[in-house]
């Protein structure tokens, strides 16, 4: 066995059908008097039910939330906190929700309680990244990562079948970089393979029955495992990628992952053949080959395979390869622009990931 290393991140998890009634008693448990509630436009009646379940005694309502946190919101969201003397903030909703509740609570100090409707994972992970002036940066710091976390499976029965398909390819692409991050463990491992096969199995059935309670809370429990992954291990090319395609050309978040995955995953495939022989076995029907395993389960899910369908051209591909080898960071695979940028170009067009790059 090879040597390694495992911190486990600190943080309080409660799971399961109905768990938001437990949000006035967490408020209790942690001494807080005046939490500051942060949603998205979009989520504001979930972010005024929370207001409901603490029969009032809130700071107040942000409802600004939105995609790759940009700091202009974020500033705006510190002074209405200072000004309502928020003393803790809650955020119930996606990526965008959370990623603003951590950037409020990293510059205040203030506790954080997340309540995830998507199954991102960022509520698991010490990172938050941010936009200002078009570059999206991100930073690691022990104290991003939220005290506690809800996860109630009622809050995500309603998240439309094309976002739980897209956001749980998200989650799954955070288990798949942790398989063969630098610094994995047996621990992240074995929670790697667990998330992914849990959202594997569940993401067909919702697009089947988006009401099968049975499935999103499998989905949900996945989430989490993979979540915990993104927060407790390095990640590599994909989500690096990621990052450049969303904050650059500002593609959607989750979906510029569920078309980003196969093809990282073929990039780096000839550098990692144990992990490709952990992800087949997680992957149904991949008899296996992971990037066919990939394939089949994107197929099913129906989802939107290329970059030009978000209004990325084609005269963008170069930007995005040159921007994509600009910073070196860590891969198991050498990082070649020629093939990145056949990488990103099969990604704009929509392609099949091949095993060819």
């Amino acid at each position: 066995m090879q040597s390694f290393e495992y911190n486990a991140n600190p943080g309080r998890v409660i799971f399961g059908s109905g768990s938001l009634k437990k949000l006035p008693d967490e408020v209790t448990r942690l001494n807080l008097k005046a939490p500051l509630v942060l949603s998205t436009p979009q989520q504001i009646e979930q972010a005024e039910s929370l207001k409901v379940i603490l029969d009032g005694k809130v700071a107040g309502l942000f409802t600004e939330a939105t995609m790759h946190t940009p700091s202009h919101i974020t500033d705006k969201a510190l002074e209405y906190a200072k000004e309502q003397k928020a003393d803790s903030v809650i955020s119930i909703g996606g990526g965008s929700t959370i990623g603003l509740g951590k950037a409020i609570s990293i510059r205040t100090g203030l506790p954080h309680i997340c309540i995830p409707t998507t199954y991102a994972g960022s509520e698991m992970t010490p990172i938050l990244g941010e936009t200002a002036d078009g570059q999206k940066k991100t930073r690691s710091d022990p104290k991003i990562l939220p005290g506690t976390v809800i996860y109630d499976v009622d809050l995500t029965m309603t998240l439309p079948p094309a976002l739980s398909a897209t956001s749980g390819v998200n989650a799954i692409a955070h288990a798949v970089e942790a398989l063969y991050a630098r610094n994995t463990n047996p621990i992240m491992c074995l929670l790697a393979q667990e998330g992914i096969k849990a959202l594997a199995e569940a993401l067909p059935d919702i697009i089947q029955d988006p009401s099968s309670q049975a499935a999103r809370s499998k989905a949900l429990y996945g989430a989490w495992l993979c979540g915990t992954c993104l927060g407790s291990v390095g990640m590599a090319l994909h989500h690096k990628l990621c990052h450049t395609l969303g904050g650059s050309f500002n593609m959607p978040h989750a979906e510029t992952h569920t078309i980003v995955l196969p093809h990282a995953l073929s990039y780096n495939a000839p550098k990692i053949p144990e992990a490709m022989k952990q992800l087949a076995l997680a992957l149904p029907e991949s008899n296996g080959d992971a990037i066919n395993g990939l394939n089949i389960l994107l197929t099913k899910l129906k989802v939107k395979r290329g970059l030009k369908d978000f209004g990325m051209k084609e005269a963008d591909v170069d930007r995005a390869a040159e921007i994509a080898v600009s910073n070196p960071y860590w891969n198991p695979r050498e990082i070649e622009k020629g093939p990145i940028r056949e990488l990103i170009r099969r990604c704009w067009a929509g392609e099949e990931a091949r095993a060819d790059l």
